[in-house]
């Protein structure tokens, strides 16, 4: 994932409201989202490269999502895939405050990680405090830590904010406001230690290009409740694709 934006008890009639974007190289090999036939609680992608997910959740009502921390300026340090970080805490019975005690982050490469055990919804990176739990309100992640004012974040954060205030929030209309592919002026961008053209071209909520782009758009509900509305929409460097949409109620 490269964009994360959600809405945490900000709703009156959902607990959860989340959409992201997972950007990333065309020809790396992934299963869309789906029940994994060897867990079958589980809803999430699969990187078929190494095997772990970007984001999903469980009929049992746990949920995380992951963004890289990008920082081009600091040598690749870790030894194992960041997609294990999701699976790990969904495929377990830990809180999200005894993930965030028992996990090994110098392990992985910059990362950000939302994780929710269905009670408590937190935030985890290897380059920055932990915080638990994350605050009410309209929130996001790109590939800087939490919130940070990125110009695509900043933006995204109001065009969700408008979309819930306004009475028109659906799955499908989180979907369409992912799709912005406006780029920002070089003074708005950040340094993160990548040459300005590549800077230029990430700095768009919706990426495409020949070879890297946004693969897949996810759009989440999670009513107080209980109900869970799920929608991700696929891309391929041509356009879009498939399109799968699930629900279930929670069973804690």
């Amino acid at each position: 994932m490269c964009l994360i934006l959600f809405a945490y008890n900000y709703h009156p009639d959902y607990r959860l409201i989340l959409a992201a974007n997972r950007d990333e190289f065309y020809q790396r090999p992934t299963r869309p989202m789906q029940y994994w036939p060897d867990q079958p609680l589980l809803l999430a992608g699969q990187d078929l490269e190494q095997g772990g997910t970007w984001l999903g959740l469980t009929r049992s009502g746990r949920f995380s999502a992951l963004t890289n921390h990008r920082n081009g300026l600091r040598q690749p340090q870790g030894v194992s895939s960041r997609g294990k970080l999701p699976l790990q805490f969904l495929l377990s019975e830990m809180s999200s405050q005894a993930f965030i005690d028992d996990v090994n982050a110098d392990q992985f490469d910059g990362f950000n990680q939302l994780i929710d055990d269905g009670q408590q919804l937190g935030y985890l990176s290897n380059r920055a405090d932990a915080l638990l739990p994350v605050p009410e309100g309209i929130h996001g992640i790109s590939n800087a830590l939490f919130d940070t004012p990125w110009p695509k974040l900043t933006a995204a954060k109001a065009a969700l904010k408008n979309c819930i205030d306004s009475g028109q929030l659906t799955a499908d209309a989180l979907i369409q406001l992912m799709r912005n592919p406006t780029t920002y002026s070089d003074e708005q961008l950040p340094d993160t230690g990548i040459n300005i053209e590549l800077e230029r071209m990430l700095s768009a909520s919706f990426i495409h290009s020949e070879k890297y782009g946004t693969r897949a758009t996810t759009a989440i509900l999670i009513s107080h409740n209980g109900n869970a509305e799920i929608i991700e929409q696929n891309y391929d460097a041509q356009g879009a694709t498939e399109s799968n949409r699930f629900s279930f109620h929670i069973e804690r």
